[in-house]
């Protein structure tokens, strides 16, 4: 039987047609082909999954790594009548065990999960039980070591869908080069004819960059604000005390600003986000934590404080704006100056040789079943947690470990009734093995603290037994539980013969990701100091001739110091700060507390530089007058005035 593809798209989500390229990507995953869809931000990348998830037998696995993004999604597919659900943190155990009985029985359409899920071996064991018909991947430039936006769990998706023998495998994604584009294609066996690329040109897009020195970019940005003060604006910048003291000026000046960032408490976000969603606070001041799964329509101004870290960063966020097809306006504030600290932080995450061949040691010989915690390796190591997730991928897609599962290594519990009471419907054996489960536990003032390891030790009992119990009585509401301390299990397959070459080649990975990155932020500043179409040059970047100039950028209107014809020019800028007396004096008084978080030269230099690493946060230097001393500084500059100062 031939389905009606718009049919079903009216009968199942409303829609009288469907925009460009997702009817192509539909019919190719109905055929049983894999496909990737380059799509726009805002393209409508999620029907193109969702409709076939509807129409084929069996269950539609969605990766996504954004979380928020999930439950919106969810809810609104919900609404709609159709299964879906989504399995994460916040879900309860008996939550999961609905979803997985649904899962089992095929009473689930969508599931929603976050790609480290795949980590754990009970999850991919149950989905080899289940029929899947369609695996989609979002963020799909994520599996790229060529891309922007690198994340290690997404490189074992192309091993996970040929372990459970998934042919549909749809990649979805708003931001791919050539390169990052071939290399999907290659990992999930796509063909080319299967790409399909819509253009990334949006006319109502008025382009901008504004060459402005750092004292000058206030003014500027006053300026354009106040011009439509009640014009919903996002304006951008690198860190998160630039969005804090932005809000602020703005506010002194009569503007109804708020920032946004990730070290912002998690209500103080929410509330933040839904006050822009709903025009009470037009303009935010962000870092890019802010953005992600964002669906107002009628945002008019973007505006990035800062250099982005790449032009690929730089599209998806300007691609917020003007949704609604009216005209926004895009505009880059660019400076010289902010090359040095998005350079800093490339440098600041590369580890050192000592460091990896250090952490692969430390993994290695742990015996042939062994668990560990991400945070803490990290923490002991001093490295970012992404570096130790992606040597733990390198070695499982190498064949020398397998990841079996994570788990909680505490839990807190808080009684909602008297345990007595709670006691009172169950046999006598039951309330026995009960009593001694709380007994173990460590009790605080409403908390009790019970480690289900240690607990069954001492019970000499099953550590699953302890955690299934407290998740029954969790579902009964007889008590409230806060899981922590996430360990992570492995199992050994091999040892490497040369642990040496090994972390040698780790590191070269490493290297080439930080020149990767470094070539980025070369290729951000050659966009802005040129003087051709700028719509030209994005989508050039993006492998998309564009064979006459836009016509409505700035520089093909000629009001950002060109005439439509080419110019070139550097980006104002300070020449590199040097290291001064008044600094010398702060370091030696700082190296005079002997920190162990700051034993080495490159750990100096993070922290000088203002990089937090896991030993600094850990030891709360990050609030040292002396954190950030020389953030202006080249990282390079830092480090090697620091060797001098902390001779091996």
């Amino acid at each position: 039987m031939t389905i009606d593809l718009r049919d079903a798209l009216q009968d199942h989500f409303g829609f009288p047609a469907f925009r460009d390229g997702q009817e192509e990507i539909i019919e190719i995953l109905l055929a049983g082909r894999p496909a990737l869809a380059v799509f726009p931000t805002g393209g409508g990348k999620s029907i193109c999954y969702q409709l076939p998830a509807v129409l084929l037998e069996g269950l539609t696995l969605v990766v996504s790594p954004l979380i928020a993004l999930m439950k919106d999604q969810v809810d609104a597919l919900q609404e709609r009548g159709i299964a879906a659900a989504r399995l994460d943190s916040t879900l309860t155990a008996e939550e999961a065990m609905e979803i997985y009985d649904r899962m089992r029985t095929g009473r689930l359409k969508l599931l929603y999960v976050a790609p480290e899920r795949l980590a754990n071996e009970n999850f991919r064991a149950r989905l080899a039980s289940t029929r899947v018909s369609l695996l989609a991947i979002d963020e799909a430039h994520c599996i790229s070591e060529w891309g922007h936006n690198f994340r290690p769990d997404y490189l074992k998706l192309a091993k996970f869908a040929r372990d459970l023998g998934i042919s549909r495998v749809l990649s979805l994604t708003a931001t791919a080069t050539p390169k990052v584009a071939e290399d999907i294609r290659r990992n999930f066996g796509v063909e080319e004819r299967d790409h399909i690329q819509l253009s990334f040109h949006r006319a109502n897009l008025r382009l901008r960059i504004t060459p402005s020195p750092e004292d000058g970019k206030r003014g500027i940005l006053l300026d354009r604000l106040r011009d439509d003060p009640a014009a919903p604006t996002i304006i951008y910048g690198t860190r998160q005390e630039t969005a804090e003291s932005l809000a602020a000026f703005l506010k002194r000046n009569g503007l109804p600003a708020r920032p946004y960032h990730a070290g912002l408490r998690d209500e103080t976000r929410a509330a933040c986000q839904e006050a822009f969603m709903s025009g009470e606070a037009p303009i935010i001041t962000a870092t890019i934590a802010f953005g992600m799964g964002i669906d107002k329509a009628d945002i008019r101004r973007i505006i990035h404080y800062n250099l982005p870290k790449s032009l690929e960063n730089y599209t998806q966020e300007i691609g917020r704006a003007g949704r609604d097809g009216e005209a926004a306006t895009c505009e880059l504030l660019a400076c010289a100056d902010d090359l040095r600290i998005l350079e800093n932080f490339v440098f600041g995450d590369t580890p050192s040789p000592e460091a990896v061949r250090r952490v692969l040691d430390q993994i290695l010989d742990r015996g042939d079943e062994f668990d560990l915690s991400h945070y803490e390796l990290a923490g002991v190591n001093d490295i970012r947690p992404l570096v130790i997730n992606t040597l733990l991928t390198y070695l499982e897609l190498d064949g020398f470990i397998a990841a079996t599962r994570p788990f909680y290594t505490t839990y807190r519990v808080k009684l909602l009734r008297d345990l007595e009471q709670v006691l009172l419907g169950y046999d006598e054996s039951r309330r026995k093995f009960l009593r001694a489960v709380f007994a173990t536990g460590k009790e605080g003032r409403l908390w009790i603290t019970i480690d289900p390891a240690a607990a069954a030790m001492e019970l000499d009992d099953d550590r699953q037994r302890i955690v299934k119990a407290l998740g029954h009585l969790e579902s009964h509401g007889d008590l409230a539980l806060k899981p922590s301390g996430i360990r992570h299990g492995y199992r050994r397959l091999r040892k490497p013969d040369d642990l040496a070459a090994v972390a040698g080649r780790m590191q070269d990975l490493f290297q080439r990701r930080e020149d990767q990155d470094l070539a980025r932020l070369r290729q951000v500043v050659s966009y802005a100091e040129s003087g051709r179409c700028l719509n030209q040059h994005l989508l050039g970047h993006f492998g998309e001739a564009m064979e006459q100039p836009c016509g409505h950028c700035a520089n093909c209107r000629g009001d950002s110091g060109g005439s439509g014809a080419e110019r070139a020019g550097d980006l104002p800028g300070s020449p590199p700060p040097e290291i001064g007396l008044e600094h010398t004096g702060a370091i030696q008084a700082l190296l005079g507390e002997k920190n162990g978080a700051l034993r080495t030269p490159r750990q100096l230099a993070r922290f000088l530089c203002g990089l937090t690493s896991p030993a600094t946060t850990r030891a709360r230097l990050t609030r040292h007058d002396a954190f950030a001393l020389l953030e202006g500084h080249p990282f390079e500059d830092v480090l090697a005035y620091c060797r001098t100062l902390l001779i091996p």
